[in-house]
């Protein structure tokens, strides 16, 4: 079978920066590679500044939604990459992602990364994730 792929993108902003939110990809199984999602809001601007707490519950809003877009939720994640300015923070506040994986029954392979900066000002957490259907 032929692997198909479509771009995925509940928001479009981010169309005219050169990249999807998303890309399915479907053949044998549907697989959905996410584009790292932060606390930006549909017009593309970043929200909860300084909100470490505030900043990753958004951002797996944002990838919640990405999965919705796709016909997928968060127990269809298998892998979940973590990216963040302060990883002592993030630890702070990491009931926030651990509680809603949780609920949704599921525990993604997951990769967390302490980085200098991310690509917008501000923002201290980016998730990047990878689902399965």
């Amino acid at each position: 079978m032929a692997v198909e792929r479509t771009a995925v993108n509940p928001v479009t902003w981010s169309v005219g920066m050169g990249f999807n939110q998303g890309e399915l990809v479907s053949g044998h199984t549907r697989t959905l590679y996410c584009s790292g999602q932060t606390a930006m809001n549909a017009d593309g601007k970043p929200e909860h500044d300084g909100d470490m707490a505030g900043q990753l519950a958004l951002s797996l809003s944002n990838l919640e939604a990405l999965l919705a877009e796709a016909g997928m939720s968060l127990g269809d994640l298998v892998r979940l990459n973590v990216y963040t300015t302060d990883v002592d923070l993030l630890f702070q506040h990491y009931g926030v992602l651990a509680s809603r994986l949780g609920a949704a029954g599921v525990a993604p392979s997951t990769t967390m990364l302490g980085v200098t900066r991310l690509a917008i000002p501000g923002q201290m957490v980016e998730l990047e994730g990878t689902a399965v259907a």
